[in-house]
């Protein structure tokens, strides 16, 4: 037997079929797409700090590539049958400090897998004056040669004030014959 709701008992019903319809709404509608909106948004960051980093290693990438043609330039520009030791030498002489030195002492390794190999030269320089020995480590290391300083060790003479001594050790990349 079917009975009849009150006005009240009606809109109580109204109310609760309203609410669970509301709940419904909110719980399968509104909060999951606020979750796939939260998602999205850390899937953009994430996307966006992958595409700054890419960006970042392209230009590294870049630098390196220039770096690398400008050696490989400076490497073919070098005179045919260069020697580290000759070099070394001939900057000596057009330094005016030929008579300084004491020794030079040429090595070379060789690099596993590359074209390449490495050329160094110690070298002894005594008594000669600070502003000798920096335009002579001026010359070495402005050349176009690709030729660095690798260790440099300076101590005062004993035998005269305002003189020095050093010993440096010179390096180069060159091709394997």
């Amino acid at each position: 037997m079917a009975r009849k709701l009150t006005r009240r008992e009606k809109y109580s019903l109204y109310a609760l079929s309203g609410a669970i319809c509301l709940f419904v709404l909110v719980q399968f509608i509104i909060f999951p797409s606020f979750d796939k909106r939260k998602g999205l948004k850390r899937v953009l960051q994430a996307k966006t700090d992958m595409l700054e980093e890419m960006t970042a290693l392209k230009s590294e990438y870049n630098t390196i590539k220039k770096r690398t043609e400008l050696s490989k330039l400076r490497f073919e520009k070098r005179e045919k049958g260069f020697t580290l030791f000759s070099f070394l030498d001939k900057l000596t002489g057009k330094s005016g400090i030929k008579n300084h030195v004491i020794y030079m002492k040429p090595s070379t390794s060789v690099q596993k897998n590359s074209p390449f190999k490495i050329s160094q030269v110690e070298m002894k320089l005594q008594g000669l004056t600070l502003k000798q020995l920096t335009s002579y480590l001026h010359m070495v290391e402005t050349s176009k040669n690709m030729v660095n300083i690798k260790r440099l060790s300076i101590s005062k003479t004993g035998k005269q004030e305002g003189f020095i001594d050093a010993v440096l050790q010179v390096e180069t990349a060159e091709k394997q014959l």
